[in-house]
């Protein structure tokens, strides 16, 4: 699993499919253990990410990761986490469509190397890319769907969680750290079913 991982992302390494690869400095594929049962899908990288070549390493990353240790949940150990578009925009602007749709080869061979039992999409762009669905994240984080044999789940982006950042209850920021202990708990139900150790 690990060899075909790291084949797939010197393989993305050298993408030109879209504009974006003249621009970039790195492309960034993923983070975390290509063996999990749940994926995090982002929008893009940001700045920090184009410089290290590894996705959610910034302010919003720092703040996915505090997230997910509260909610008992090891960043490198427990989830796989990719974006939908692999090379900076220019600015940190809204991915294109276009350029979306040619980054999407690359993400379905993820989603398939790792088969995730779960998927997080973070944020409106990744929910739109991966599913289609353009209905407000407002409405629709905290839900189940369940498409393609696996259960998928919106969450707030944490850049947007940077930007609302009260801690008060009801609050984006309690509202996600909920999320993502009932994604934890469905974990724990799938791995108490398959007779594996709980994380």
């Amino acid at each position: 699993m690990e060899l075909a991982a790291a084949a797939l992302a010197h393989a993305c390494s050298s993408c030109t499919a879209c504009e974006l690869s003249g621009s970039r400095n790195r492309v960034v594929v993923s983070r975390g253990a290509s063996t999990a049962s749940l994926m995090l899908i982002g929008e893009a990288p940001g700045a920090t990410e184009d410089q290290q070549g590894r996705p959610f390493v910034g302010r919003a990353g720092r703040l996915l990761d505090q997230l997910l240790i509260e909610a008992g949940l090891d960043p490198e150990r427990d989830l796989y986490v990719c974006n939908a578009l692999k090379c900076r925009p220019p600015g940190n602007r809204k991915p294109k469509r276009g350029e979306l749709e040619a980054c999407r080869p690359w993400l379905e061979q993820q989603i398939t190397l790792v088969n995730p039992s779960v998927v997080c999409l973070l944020g409106a762009t990744a929910l739109a890319a991966v599913l289609d669905l353009r209905d407000p994240m407002s409405g629709l984080r905290g839900r189940w769907i369940e498409r393609d044999g696996r259960r998928w789940m919106p969450l707030f982006h944490p850049s947007y969680l940077l930007r609302n950042p009260s801690r008060d209850p009801g609050g984006p920021f309690a509202l996600t750290l909920s999320d993502l202990r009932q994604v934890r708990a469905r974990l724990c139900q799938g791995d108490a079913a398959s007779g594996a150790p709980l994380p």
